[in-house]
């Protein structure tokens, strides 16, 4: 693993694969009475959260307490940020108070990638959103319920995902989700197809690695994996479609459309979910749709990326009888 957790793009199949490896370890401990690990006793993860989110603060918060880290949430709204006080000065703050790792959310992409070569601290940055660019821990939850789903718990140990049809559906064009994935789960040999409004789909696109379609019947036959994007009104300053309506009728999921996927193929979204346009109620609640088990499985996988960027390369959990890690 290198120091920090910027880009998705950053990580090797060999990272990655490690990466959903330690996160299936932690998921193990959730299934414990007492869900917690010493491995990050005495560490200092900062949550710097410039934009809102409840989800995934949530998920990190709870990643790091459950490593025995102490944790610090930090909300721009409220703070000197609101006064004026620039990103440096934050970052030298909290340099100040001794953060090992900067978790951060912002609205200006390239905001963690400033502050991890900057020299303004000396901790791990882990991107937790940055504008339209990228959500890395976004994308590793998703290959992480992917493998689960189409490989299996444990014969997806050490595997990755080649051979996989994976379809990215809705608002590519904002969708820092998007471009995670198709980052991650092309290093991890899986061909994606990103489907949209031509409006919504991104200057450019032409030299990422997955194809492009605008026909979401055409595509589903053949997906192991749709994920369903969520249209981001607050991002859109022009009118990139007609109507939701017409949004629902042509790129929006529901019961007819899952029927026309393969039995094993599972639906996903990263939420919030604006029911009844990209995705149905009768989509959303099925056994198909991971929307609830993704939540879960943040948490082990940013576990893992925090463990991983702060703990070392040791097995996080050892099954050992004689030695466990809760014993030491």
């Amino acid at each position: 693993m290198k120091r920090h957790l910027i880009s998705a793009a950053d990580l090797t199949r060999d990272d990655a694969v490690l990466i959903l490896d330690t996160a299936e370890e932690m998921a193990r401990v959730a299934d414990r009475p007492i869900k917690k690990l010493p491995t990050l006793r005495g560490r200092t993860v900062v949550n710097l959260f410039f934009e809102d989110s409840t989800r995934t603060r949530i998920s990190f918060e709870a990643a790091a307490k459950r490593l025995s880290a102490d944790v610090i949430n930090f909300s721009a709204k409220g703070s000197s940020v609101s006064k004026g006080e620039s990103l440096k000065d934050t970052a030298l703050t909290l340099e100040a108070m001794g953060a090992d790792a900067v978790v951060i959310r912002h609205h200006a992409s390239g905001a963690p990638y400033r502050l991890a070569n900057s020299g303004w601290i000396d901790g791990a940055v882990v991107n937790a959103g940055d504008g339209t660019h990228e959500h890395p821990t976004q994308a590793l939850l998703d290959a992480f319920t992917m493998r689960r789903r189409l490989v299996g718990r444990d014969a997806g140990l050490g595997r990755d995902l080649s051979g996989r049809r994976i379809t990215i559906v809705g608002d590519v064009l904002h969708s820092r989700v998007a471009r995670s994935n198709v980052h991650l789960l092309t290093t991890l040999g899986a061909e994606v197809t990103l489907v949209a409004p031509p409006t919504l789909v991104p200057v450019g696109v032409e030299s990422w690695p997955c194809e492009v379609s605008y026909d979401l019947d055409t595509v589903l036959p053949k997906s192991d994996a749709v994920m369903m994007l969520r249209v981001q009104r607050e991002r859109m300053n022009a009118a990139f479609f007609p109507t939701e309506r017409e949004y629902a009728r042509r790129y929006g999921l529901d019961g007819d459309r899952m029927a026309k996927m393969p039995e094993h193929a599972i639906v996903m979204h990263p939420g919030p979910m604006n029911r009844g346009m990209e995705i149905t109620a009768e989509v959303a609640d099925s056994d198909r749709c991971t929307a609830v088990e993704q939540v879960a499985n943040g948490v082990s996988t940013r576990m893992a990326v925090l463990y991983l960027l702060l703990g070392g390369s040791e097995p996080a959990v050892t099954t050992n009888n004689a030695r466990t890690e809760e014993s030491k």
